[in-house]
């Protein structure tokens, strides 16, 4: 089974920027798609980002796009999240996901997903 670990959140100011890591153990890395979720205060758990298990292909919700990029090494066993030009409505935790190759459900739902990590905070002050 993936075990997912985030780190790298904190508070930041407005404009700011923030590089969230995932660390990935168990089955191997670079056959998953990774993504981004968040869960903003008093709402529901939202995708972010995704990208392909080589790398390939990046998606992004249309509220970060742009602000955001997503990337992987897969010697590592990592996948990034790096975002810049923050915003107060970025507040939120941030959660990491792997998606099996086995999974039909969309990349930006929260279904399409099968392990997850516990989440970090980013906390963005207006």
């Amino acid at each position: 089974q993936v075990q997912l670990v985030e780190s790298g959140g904190g508070w930041v100011q407005a404009g700011g920027s923030v590089r969230l890591s995932c660390a990935a153990s168990g089955r191997p890395f670079n056959v998953y798609t990774m993504g981004w979720f968040r869960q903003r205060p008093g709402k529901e758990r939202e995708f972010v980002s995704a990208i392909s298990w080589n790398g390939g292909r990046e998606y992004y919700s249309e509220s970060v796009q742009g602000r955001f990029t997503i990337s992987r090494d897969n010697a590592k066993n990592t996948h990034y999240l790096q975002m810049n030009s923050l915003k107060f409505e970025d507040t939120a935790v941030y959660y990491c996901a792997a998606r099996s190759p086995e999974n039909g459900m969309q990349y930006d739902s929260f279904e399409g997903y099968d392990y997850w990590g516990q989440g970090t905070q980013v906390t963005v002050s207006s």
